[in-house]
């Protein structure tokens, strides 16, 4: 998928604060023996496995905080479909820059690029279906932003970014709060009308008393075998959507998704994605 980039400032702080982790008290020692001043090379990163990319753009970043003068030219945007061979960007000026900079932009790209992968074989299996799948907070601490505008470039949609941006109301909340009702009737006397609602439930006799109750725009669907959520589906009828989580692996999504539930929300995106490999050659 195809998005506006993120405005460069915004990943800016994420990969200096990588820069100087990799560079660390003295620069990059190796090039600065071996490489002669001035010597000019050109490189490529090429896909050596198949997949959907992410992280062209902090590549750039990267290369061009080492050196503003590099000639980056990307063949490939963030989110198309490669194939191994496929060069993703060219490089070209000095090569002690070009090698400084080398891991950083791997890192990141490999990292974003495997959850976009990853995202988008999930997508794949809700084919036909109306059926949506959705991140979590479940990301590398420091790198939600990245990792969820990945998802997004795997054909995938984001859930929260922040505690802030919405009110979900998860299983500790209940027990906490001392049940389904009393916490959605504080949301209905405290909650602004400018924030959604979401409350996990565990059980379809749960679930009625959400219904019941009302308040909430959005039900979470926890850990239910997939019988379970065709029956809340059913039971639900349309009057709020309906989210599927927990234990939602790759081999399941397409029978999820054939129960007409609105969302699957899988933490695996994030903290279980493998590296794409990615290479640099001079």
């Amino acid at each position: 998928m195809t998005l506006p980039p993120l405005p460069d400032m915004i990943l800016d702080p994420l990969v200096r604060a990588a820069l100087m982790e990799d560079l660390g008290t003295y620069g990059d020692l190796t090039t600065r023996t071996v490489i002669s001043e001035g010597t000019r090379y050109s490189a490529r990163i090429r896909a050596r496995e198949p997949g959907v990319v992410s992280g062209m753009q902090i590549a750039r970043i990267a290369f061009h905080l080492i050196d503003p003068s590099l000639s980056l030219t990307q063949h490939k945007p963030d989110g198309a479909r490669i194939a191994p061979g496929d060069v993703l960007m060219e490089i070209e000026g000095d090569a002690a820059a070009i090698l400084s900079a080398e891991r950083v932009a791997l890192n990141f790209a490999g990292r974003l690029s495997g959850i976009a992968t990853m995202t988008a074989a999930f997508v794949a299996e809700t084919e036909g279906s109306k059926t949506r799948i959705t991140c979590t907070r479940k990301t590398t601490p420091g790198l939600r932003v990245v990792e969820k505008q990945a998802v997004l470039h795997g054909g995938g949609f984001n859930h929260r970014f922040s505690l802030s941006d919405a009110i979900l109301v998860k299983d500790n909340h209940i027990a906490a709060a001392g049940g389904v009702r009393p916490v959605l009737q504080r949301i209905k006397a405290q909650a602004s009308h400018m924030v959604r609602v979401e409350i996990e439930v565990d059980t379809l006799d749960q679930l009625r008393e959400v219904l019941d109750e009302g308040g909430a725009d959005v039900v979470m669907l926890d850990n239910m075998d997939t019988a379970t959520i065709g029956e809340a589906v059913r039971l639900t009828a349309g009057r709020v959507c309906l989210e599927a989580s927990g234990n939602m692996r790759l081999e399941r999504i397409a029978e999820v998704a054939e129960t007409g539930v609105d969302y699957i929300s899988a933490g695996a995106l994030t903290h279980s994605a493998r590296t794409l490999d990615l290479g640099l050659d001079f």
